[in-house]
């Protein structure tokens, strides 16, 4: 059963910040609402006050709802909302001409309070909610304007003095730009947020893709010349052996053996891939999180570990450091590296997750059920290596959003003296 408020931990960064700008969107609705229908109680009559808030109610919808399919269409979900956009419009429309109408049949007192309020709100927030469907800043700022231009326009049924008209046109720009300009920085800041993610994704993926460059390159190095000899020497013994001659044998020889040297020299470079060394991944770490953003703290000496050491808990370090660039959100990453009566213990810790990943490794949600150092295909395979030298793991939350990571391998007699002078 998944606590409260997993549903929010659960969810990117960039998923973060797109709910929160959606409900912000929804937020203004509600504001909407409250500062035009609520308060219309307070100012007129019950019956004339139900109507303005039904009236501001209906509208508020609508611009919730075309805000919604407005952030979809930003983000390449959904076509451009356009029959939305102009049904706010029409109930906008509807909505200031009723209040028009109010305004002039009502009571008298009652046309600067509750219908004059209505009048402008509606216009205001329909002009900063429909920016939000379209692009470029003159379509922007001609929509403002229109919406700026009818309240002008609809105020001469109340034979409102030509400066009322025009102040209150002023006023709608104003506010209804003001609205718009807040909309428009918010989807900015979402596509920012959602660039960013996918430059993050990107850095990672070159980083493979270099990694297998390096390794293709290394094997052309070994196996470029070797086999261009192999070739070159084995068409000499077939020639040698068309003509009978016995040096065709010493020439296969010689081929045997350069191909035993390159299986080799194969293994040596299979082997170099594999291993990882430590001081390499914690400096591989730092760049990397700091390149992502991430203040990242790597304190104690590697010097003087045996190098299966230093290989088993380099693959910690680089297991940690890949989960929390793909599933965390993690602001500090904090390694340390200490001994401890004989044995080398390794900590990885992380902030901003409260779950495991789904192999088991810090940075992201696990499933339902799940905590932190059970199961996972990740931690099985640190724990393989680990116990080939003898060495634990343990992983889990210790804190509100903190995970930890703990490698701990004995050293030999020898080499724990070693690293204890190398450490005084």
């Amino acid at each position: 059963m998944r606590r409260p408020g997993g549903w929010w931990r659960v969810k990117s960064t960039p998923e973060k910040v797109e709910t929160y700008t959606r409900w912000s969107f929804h937020f203004f609705g509600v504001i909407e609402i409250l500062a035009l229908g609520v308060t219309a109680y307070g100012r007129t009559g019950v019956g004339l006050a139900t109507a303005l808030c039904l009236l501001v109610t209906a509208h508020a919808a609508v611009c919730m709802l075309v805000s919604a399919r407005a952030l979809d269409w930003t983000r390449g979900r959904r076509p451009q909302p356009v029959r939305q956009m102009w049904a706010l419009v029409v109930v906008s429309a509807v909505v200031s001409t009723t209040a028009v109408v109010i305004a002039e049949r009502g009571p008298s007192g009652e046309v600067e309070t509750a219908a004059g309020s209505v009048y402008g709100g509606v216009l205001c927030y329909a002009a900063g909610v429909i920016t939000l469907g379209v692009r470029g800043w003159r379509r922007r700022v001609a929509v403002v304007g229109a919406f700026a231009v009818g309240a002008g326009l609809l105020t001469f049924p109340l034979e409102m003095p030509l400066l009322a008209s025009v102040v209150l046109a002023g006023l709608v720009m104003v506010t209804g730009g003001f609205l718009a300009a807040t909309s428009i920085f918010s989807l900015w800041l979402l596509n920012a947020v959602y660039a960013l993610d996918d430059a993050k994704e990107t850095r990672v993926r070159l980083a493979v893709a270099e990694e297998r460059l390096r390794f293709g390159r290394d094997l052309h190095d070994v196996m470029g010349r070797n086999l261009a000899v192999i070739a070159l020497k084995s068409e000499l013994a077939v020639q040698l052996s068309r003509r009978g001659r016995p040096e065709a044998v010493e020439q296969m020889i010689e081929v045997q053996r350069i191909a035993q040297e390159s299986q080799r020299e194969v293994r040596d470079v299979v082997r170099g891939y594999r291993e990882a060394a430590l001081e390499v991944e914690l400096a591989g770490a730092r760049g990397v999180l700091s390149a992502a953003g991430i203040v990242s703290e790597v304190t104690g000496e590697t010097a003087g570990l045996p190098a299966e050491v230093q290989s088993a808990l380099g693959w910690v370090v680089r297991e940690a450091t890949t989960n929390v660039l793909r599933h965390g959100d993690a602001k500090k990453v904090a390694v340390t590296v200490r001994m401890s009566e004989g044995r080398v213990v390794l900590t990885v810790e992380n902030d901003g997750v409260a779950e495991t990943t789904e192999d088991g490794l810090p940075g992201g949600p696990g499933g339902p059920g799940r905590s932190g150092g059970t199961g996972g295909s990740g931690l099985s395979g640190l724990r393989e290596r680990l116990s080939a030298v003898d060495g634990t793991l343990e992983a889990g939350p210790v804190g509100r959003g903190v995970f930890r990571l703990t490698a701990e391998v004995p050293l030999p007699a020898a080499a724990a003296g070693a690293a204890l002078g190398v450490a005084s």
